[in-house]
């Protein structure tokens, strides 16, 4: 194995062939592992005051086999993407070179070039991860404090052959609160809207974040013009590689709910939402587009719906299960962990 470090943003480009193909053959293959995401994160989220570097492997033959992008920021390190607008997190690599590739990473960090860090503050990093088994064996063999918790949960849909199976293995009165409010819409000749065309999507896109900041008061200050960026981009990308499930609700043409999902690896990743309160509250459109969107799913043969992060109570009204992602603490000293 041959190990090299890039710095700064060059990697995006010097990697462009090889990234994506190694991201859907890693240990965890999600929508947040690939190039466009993780580049447009840097490109318009990256923290003041920090600089970006990338362990990569690669075979004596040169065939990529991993990618740990990392940023340091005073003496903490993170992997790019920590930790607000992304899902889940993890090194770039097959499950056959997990350990080899943690233990690059791990002994480039403890080379001449990087004595100046303390903390490795891994975010988001899914239960399922043999990222979580590695790297605490790593930790002790280089005498580091190791601390793992649960960050967040991420509840799941794990779906049935057939809607009706569906709305079958949800809560009774939840199935019957679905099933009048689908009728209700249908009544009000609710429409429901996917956005396929690219001259279309920066529209689009823009009318997604309007009912994205429209729907929670919080979100007026989150919403910053570089999280705005990051929709954009990541919206053309998906588009490209036919993974974006832009879904609008709307009523004589007045689009009142959203949904901005990514159906990509055999599951729909719910990635944001927003709704209009002030319009068509009766029809409760975010929950019939919502309904709308598992029906596609399950006619579409998808194995998962994905929630992402957050315990908010309609995912599991919906019938959604908790999986857990995990922040792994890994210090020179031993520090309590604190809030991100």
């Amino acid at each position: 194995m041959q190990t090299s470090i890039i710095h700064g943003d060059r990697v995006f480009a010097d990697l462009a062939d090889e990234w994506d193909t190694l991201a859907k053959e890693s240990i965890i293959d999600t929508p947040f592992q690939t190039l466009a995401y993780q580049q447009s994160w840097w490109t318009h989220l990256q923290p003041a005051d920090s600089r970006l570097f990338t362990i990569i492997s690669r075979e004596e033959n040169g065939r990529l086999l991993s990618i740990a992008c990392l940023y340091q920021m005073g003496d903490l390190l993170h992997f790019n993407g920590c930790i607000e607008e992304t899902d889940y997190l993890d090194i770039i690599t097959r499950a056959e070179d997990a350990e080899e590739a943690w233990s690059a990473v791990f002994n480039t960090l403890h080379s001449d070039e990087f004595s100046n860090w303390e903390v490795i503050d891994l975010c988001n990093v899914p239960a399922n991860s043999p990222t979580r088994q590695i790297v605490p064996t790593l930790a002790a063999q280089h005498e580091l404090f190791f601390q793992e918790v649960i960050h967040e949960v991420c509840p799941i849909i794990t779906l049935p052959a057939t809607f009706d199976a569906y709305l079958a293995q949800i809560d009774s009165k939840q199935r019957r609160e679905v099933k009048r409010k689908m009728r209700r819409a249908a009544g009000a000749e609710v429409q429901f809207v996917a956005i396929t065309d690219g001259e279309e999507l920066e529209t689009a896109v823009n009318e997604f974040l309007d009912l994205l900041q429209a729907s929670m008061h919080e979100k007026r200050d989150w919403l910053t013009n570089g999280r705005r960026a990051v929709f954009h981009d990541t919206a053309r990308a998906a588009l490209e590689a036919g993974s974006l499930q832009l879904l609008f609700a709307e009523v004589e043409g007045v689009r009142g709910a959203t949904l901005f999902n990514f159906d990509y690896n055999d599951r729909v990743w719910v990635y944001n939402s927003g709704i209009d309160t002030s319009q068509f509250g009766n029809l409760s459109l975010g929950i019939v587009l919502t309904a709308h969107a598992i029906e596609k799913a399950i006619e579409n043969g998808r194995s998962e719906f994905d929630f992402l992060r957050g315990n908010e109570i309609y995912k599991y009204r919906f019938g959604a299960k908790d999986t857990e992602i995990f922040r792994l603490h890994i210090a020179k000293t031993a520090t309590p962990i604190t809030d991100c």
